[in-house]
């Protein structure tokens, strides 16, 4: 069975973006040793893309008239309404996650469900027991304030560590995983 996964570089104090969603602190370390070879291996896996509105957003201002994950199923909860690039498998929802799980899953034909971002939609996921594993990079940076990593409206149970990693540039890769089966 397919696994909801939540892949993402967070700050040393737990932020994935400033308050107004700049990256900038995050892509000074593109390159990094061990990266590029840790996305591809995780992307290898994913058969299915789900993202907020918000993080979809910050990609067509950013990658303009591209997308980036041109043949795997994507979907994207909004309340606004958007257009799909050229070539996109794209779904667009609104609602609670819990209710397109079945979809989801379907959709990534037996591999996994990666939860691109934002923190509110991966937390919708881990609230709602449907999040099985917390893939992090914690990059070497502070920010002091910005969106959380994963903003949940309850303490979780004690995670399980699977993996850790040191990378390039001081940065470490935590695998966690959530709903262990």
């Amino acid at each position: 069975m397919s696994r909801i996964q939540y892949y993402v570089a967070a700050s040393l104090d737990g932020f994935i973006a400033t308050s107004t969603d700049d990256l900038g602190w995050l892509l000074q370390f593109d390159g990094f040793e061990g990266g590029k070879e840790s996305y591809e291996s995780f992307m290898a896996g994913v058969g299915c893309v789900v993202m907020g509105g918000e993080t979809y957003n910050w990609l067509m201002e950013h990658e303009p008239g591209t997308w980036p994950y041109p043949d795997t199923p994507s979907y994207v909860f909004t309340r606004h309404e958007y257009s799909a690039p050229a070539g996109a498998n794209l779904t667009f929802v609104r609602g609670d996650v819990t209710e397109f799980i079945e979809d989801f899953r379907h959709a990534a034909a037996g591999k996994n469900v990666w939860v691109v971002g934002g923190g509110n939609l991966a937390a919708q996921f881990a609230d709602g027991g449907l999040l099985d594993e917390l893939i992090l990079s914690v990059i070497p940076v502070v920010l002091g304030d910005g969106k959380r990593l994963l903003p949940l409206s309850r303490p979780t149970a004690p995670l399980e560590l699977a993996a850790s990693r040191t990378m390039g540039r001081g940065i470490v890769e935590l695998r966690y995983l959530l709903n262990s089966r």
